[in-house]
C-alpha cells in the first residue's frame, strides 16, 4: 500500500489514541471537582474540553518529542524507517485500544504507562534490547514514582496550611474571604509562568523570563479580582442565604462554597496541564510517522507540526465528552471523600507537578499524579480516610498496563508489517 495511506492511517489512529486518552484521563482534570460537587459532569466535560485543547495545542510540543524519540536509540531504529512506521502504528493501536477497555471498566490506568510500554515492545521485537534507551526509560520510569509521591506531599501540605489558615480559625468565612486571594493568585501564577516562560513556542511566542513573570502577575491579579468578586456573590446565590453562619458547621459549608470557585480554578489549571502533559502519548508516535513519510528518515529532532497538535486536542475533547464519565466516577468518589477544599488541594498539587513534568519533557503518568493527590489531602485526615480496597485495584490496573501494551504492540506490529 502507498504511503498515502500509511498516512491517513496514521491519523486516524493517533486521533484513536487522542479519543483514548479523552476517555480514561478526564478523570485527572475534573473527577475530583465532580466527586466534591463543586460541578456537574456536564460543566466539567465543557470546562475540561476548552482547557484541554488549549494545554494541548499550545504546550504539547515538548513532551511530544520525549515520546516520539526519547525511548528507542534512533541511531539504532534509523537503519530501518519502515519498521518504526509499523512500530509506532503498532504502539498507537495497542495503547488506544487497552484505553477504551479500561474506561469501559471504569479504571484509571496511565496513558503514559501504555504508550511507553507499547513503544519498548516493538522496539525489542524489531531492533533487540539495545535499541531501547534503557537511561532514558528508567528516568520516565523514575518519574511514575516521583511525580504522585511529590504530588502527595504537595497536596498534604497545601490542604494543611487551609486547615491552619482557615477551617481551624473561629471564623472560617471571614478568613476564606481574606486568604482565598492568595490561594486564586497561586494557581494562576503557576501555570501562566510555565506556560508563557517556555510554553509557547509552537506560536512564535518566546518571552524571557522577566516578560513572563510580569504577564504572570498581571493575570494573576486579574483571577485575583475576578475571584473576590466571585466570592463576594456566594452568600447571595440560592439556599446560602438559609444557612446558619452563626454555627460551625454552618459556616464549614459556606466555605467550602466559596472553595468550589478555587477547586474551579484550579481544575481549569488541571485541564491545561493534562492537555499539555498527555497528548504527546498520541503525537509523539503520529510524529515519527509524519516524519518518515514526508522525508524517509528518522529524525526526532524535526518541528512537531501544530496541526498534530490540533488532531491530538480534537481526539481527547471527543473523547472525554463521550466516554469520560466513567472513570470520572472512579476518582472523584471512591479513593476517598472530597470537599472543595480537598479537591482544590489535590488539583493545585497536580497542576503544579504536571505542568513542571511537562517543561522538562518528562511524559509522567497523570493519573498517578492526580491519585497521589487525592491520597496526600485523604491522609491529611488519617488512613482511615482512604479506601485501601479501591487503591488496591487502581494499583493493579497500573501494574498491568506496560506488558498489556508492549503485548498488544508486537502482535499489532507484526499484523501491520504483513498488510502494509
Amino acid at each position: 500500500m502507498g504511503a498515502d495511506f500509511t498516512l491517513y492511517l496514521a491519523v486516524a489512529l493517533g486521533l484513536y489514541m487522542a479519543f483514548s486518552i479523552g476517555a480514561n484521563d478526564v478523570a485527572n482534570a475534573m473527577g475530583t471537582s465532580v466527586g466534591s460537587k463543586a460541578l456537574t459532569i456536564k460543566q466539567a466535560i465543557l470546562i475540561a474540553g476548552v482547557l484541554e485543547f488549549l494545554g494541548a495545542f499550545l504546550v504539547g510540543g515538548q513532551v511530544t518529542k520525549t515520546v516520539r524519540g526519547g525511548i528507542l536509540d534512533p541511531q539504532i531504529s534509523a537503519a530501518a524507517p519502515e519498521l518504526i512506521v509499523y512500530g509506532m502504528l503498532a504502539a498507537l493501536m495497542a495503547a488506544g485500544t487497552w484505553l477504551v477497555v479500561a474506561s469501559r471498566l471504569g479504571w484509571p490506568v496511565s496513558t503514559t504507562h501504555s504508550i511507553v510500554g507499547a513503544i519498548a515492545g516493538f522496539g525489542i521485537v524489531a531492533f533487540g534490547t539495545s535499541v531501547v534507551q534503557w537511561d532514558q526509560l528508567t528516568q520516565i520510569v523514575a518519574s511514575w514514582v516521583v511525580s504522585p509521591l511529590l504530588c502527595g506531599i504537595l497536596a498534604y501540605l497545601i490542604f494543611s496550611a487551609i486547615k491552619w489558615t482557615i477551617l481551624r480559625h473561629p471564623d472560617p468565612v471571614r478568613r476564606t474571604r481574606k486568604w482565598a486571594p492568595l490561594y486564586i493568585f497561586c494557581v494562576v501564577i503557576v501555570i501562566s509562568l510555565v506556560t508563557l516562560f517556555k510554553g509557547l513556542k509552537n506560536i512564535d511566542l518566546d518571552l524571557t523570563l522577566a516578560e513572563s513573570l510580569l504577564w504572570s502577575s498581571i493575570l494573576g491579579i486579574f483571577a485575583v479580582i475576578a475571584g473576590h468578586f466571585l466570592l463576594g456573590m456566594i452568600g447571595n446565590r440560592p439556599g446560602t442565604e438559609s444557612v446558619d453562619t452563626s454555627s460551625g458547621d454552618g459556616q464549614m459549608a459556606v466555605v467550602e462554597k466559596m472553595f468550589g470557585v478555587l477547586q474551579i480554578m484550579s481544575a481549569c489549571a488541571v485541564a491545561f496541564a493534562h492537555g499539555s502533559n498527555d497528548v504527546a502519548n498520541a503525537i509523539g508516535p503520529l510524529a515519527a510517522v509524519v516524519n518518515i513519510s514526508q522525508s524517509g528518515v528518522v529524525n526526532p529532532e524535526s518541528p512537531v507540526p501544530s496541526w498534530l497538535l490540533l488532531v491530538g486536542g480534537i481526539g481527547i475533547v471527543i473523547g472525554l465528552a463521550t466516554m469520560g464519565y466513567r472513570v470520572m466516577a472512579t476518582i472523584g468518589t471512591k479513593i476517598t471523600e472530597l470537599t472543595p477544599t480537598r479537591g482544590y488541594s489535590a488539583e493545585f498539587a497536580a497542576a503544579i507537578t504536571i505542568v513542571l513534568a511537562s517543561r522538562l519533557g518528562l511524559p509522567i503518568s497523570t493519573t498517578q499524579t492526580l491519585v497521589g493527590g487525592v491520597m496526600g489531602v485523604g491522609l491529611a485526615q488519617g488512613v482511615k480516610a482512604l479506601d485501601l480496597s479501591i487503591l488496591g485495584r487502581i494499583a493493579a490496573s497500573w501494574i498491568v498496563t506496560v506488558p498489556v501494551g508492549a503485548l498488544l504492540a508486537i502482535v499489532f506490529f507484526y499484523l501491520f508489517r504483513a498488510i502494509l
